[in-house]
């Protein structure tokens, strides 16, 4: 059998050496465009910010280490430039001598991956305009900065490339202005969510433009100036488009193959495309939502690695199924970590979902035990059968392993409730007896069998402020003195039982505190006394911290600036 894989990263990689260790007859070819093979996207913003320093350690692999191991031909700089499905070859072309070819397969499998969103828009040809997705991109960029000293760098988006490249510009010096249509950083997460993420960018000067259209780019003052639709122009030294990625399937277009979203490549469960023999993986696919059930475009690198491996098995004999993704994702804001997983918020209403949540900001650990950092976490289920159908998480420590749990949660097909039973490691430098997810999973029983009823930012708003209902913030004194919500009154949740004569019984009580904790305790206290009382969702830090942020999107939306907190 002979087998040609289109892209040696990381799905092309992954499917070759699972195909040999299954099958050590078969001949195996690797034609990849670029002149590196199973390269770490991910670590490219890295080696810019000289985490990574050496550009070696950027491939996991080389066409020689490759071949001495597995035995597979790695041919790099070589383009396919067609695939002929009715003949099962492909035509090929070295970029280095000018040669073309064609090469015959019985199996042939497509791991193009994406390229960057490039616009049509003027301007975008500019040697100061950069992307950053190969080796080849790295080193270009690399250079240009030790060359040319630039001072400052407007990057175009706002998802993972674009913010782990704002950190490591802003470490080597630069000022850096983020600027993007979308009002708010990183889709996966929700508004209310990606509000710490902005602020964390913020504290450490990362000028954020959000809600204005970049019309073009124009070389200016020795650097380049961002076009902005009914705006100013920004000026940077450099400037970095990374509005997103592109499925990269013009081959599979021009073979006839069947396409979806955004022109990826339509697959089965077995990674088998719409023509015999061909197989597709990763950022190219258009696959299923785990959790929808409906097509979507996840490019990630842990599905793209599984798809690999997943049609190796069938081509190979096997019969392997790919279950969907669910776009577990974790990030390094600075000293943040934000993660998400399955759907958020604002996703899963699109999906038509009836949904609910919980706000709760535990301690990473035992809060008795020193260095303990705060979590924020949302978690989001489904009202009616309570199924769990997404988490964001963010904070200093610990927020990776429980987006974890979490993530594995969703894929057991756990209910939301079920959270609380989950018996994970304690120990007081770790976690709490009732680790964050556990409490998680106790709020939201509580919620489902009617102990409390809760109230989130959005209905902040809309509460009456003629005396119809009793707005009370049940912390301290000095807490309520540092800042409250209009129209809520003091009573702090140790003397509640004492001054319940204050309250008139008839009133809905609206109820909040610093995290949630203390608001819940004082619902429980009026409920159990014969008030109608509702706790507040996240405390007034959750609170707070939204309110800031939109207030500050919302003057960059109107004048174009965003300075730093």
């Amino acid at each position: 059998m002979k087998v040609v894989i289109v892209g040696g990263v990381a799905g092309g990689a992954t499917a070759a050496a699972r195909i040999r260790r299954l099958d050590e007859q078969a001949e195996i070819l690797v034609f990849e465009r670029s002149g590196y093979i199973s390269y770490a996207n991910c670590g490219l913003p890295y080696y810019i910010g000289d985490v990574i320093t050496d550009s070696e350690e950027l491939t996991l692999q080389t066409p020689e280490s490759f071949f001495s191991r597995f035995r597979v031909t790695m041919k790099v700089r070589h383009e396919v430039t067609a695939i002929h499905p009715e003949k099962q070859t492909v035509s090929v072309k070295d970029l280095d001598s000018g040669r073309e070819f064609e090469e015959s397969y019985d199996k042939l499998l497509l791991s193009p991956g994406a390229k960057p969103t490039q616009p049509q828009l003027p301007g975008t040809g500019i040697d100061k305009l950069f992307t950053l997705r190969t080796v080849e991109d790295t080193f270009r960029m690399k250079e240009y900065i030790q060359q040319n000293h630039p001072k400052s760098a407007v990057l175009a988006g706002g998802g993972f490339i674009s913010l782990e490249l704002a950190e490591n510009l802003r470490s080597l010096g630069l000022d850096v202005t983020i600027v993007q249509r979308p009002r708010q950083l990183m889709n996966p997460f929700d508004p209310d969510m990606a509000a710490f993420i902005h602020g964390e960018m913020r504290v450490h000067g990362i000028k954020l433009v959000l809600g204005h259209t970049v019309e073009g780019f124009e070389e200016k003052d020795g650097g380049v100036d961002v076009l902005l639709k009914d705006e100013a122009p920004l000026h940077g030294d450099m400037v970095v488009l990374a509005i997103g990625v592109t499925p990269d399937t013009q081959l599979a277009r021009d073979a006839g193959l069947e396409l979806g979203i955004k022109g990826s490549i339509v697959v089965n469960e077995r990674m088998e495309t719409s023509a015999p023999n061909i197989y597709a993986v990763g950022d190219a696919v258009q696959v299923k939502h785990f959790v929808t059930g409906q097509d979507a475009l996840i490019s990630l690198a842990g599905p793209a690695n599984k798809q690999g491996r997943i049609a190796a098995d069938n081509i190979c004999g096997g019969d392997s199924r790919y279950e969907g993704s669910q776009g577990s994702s974790v990030i390094q804001v600075f000293e943040l970590t934000a993660a998400a997983t399955g759907l958020n918020e604002t996703n899963a209403k699109k999906a038509g979902l009836s949904v609910d949540k919980v706000v709760l900001s535990p301690m990473s650990h035992a809060g008795y035990y020193p260095g303990g950092k705060v979590l924020t976490m949302k978690v989001v289920f489904e009202k009616e059968s309570g199924r769990l159908l997404g988490a964001q998480i963010v904070g200093r420590e610990g927020v990776d392993k429980r987006i974890d749990v979490l993530a594995t949660a969703i894929r057991a097909g756990m209910k939301a409730t079920d959270l609380k039973e989950l018996d994970l490691a304690y120990a007081p430098p770790y976690s709490s007896a009732k680790d964050p997810v556990n409490m998680a999973g106790f709020m939201i029983e509580n919620i489902s069998r009617g102990l409390v009823k809760q109230f989130h930012v959005e209905d902040v708003e809309g509460l009456p402020q003629d005396g119809s209902v009793t707005l009370l913030d049940a912390r301290t004194p000095g807490e309520y003195s540092r800042g409250h919500m209009e129209g809520f009154v003091n009573i702090p949740v140790d003397e509640l039982r004492e001054r319940m004569g204050e309250l008139e019984q008839e009133k809905p009580v609206y109820v909040i505190c610093q995290s949630g904790l203390r608001s819940y305790i004082a619902v429980r206290i009026l409920e159990g006394s014969g008030f109608d009382a509702y706790n507040f969702s996240g405390g007034f830090r959750f609170y707070d911290a939204v309110m800031n942020d939109r207030r500050l999107v919302e003057k960059a939306a109107a004048c174009g600036k965003d300075q730093p907190a």
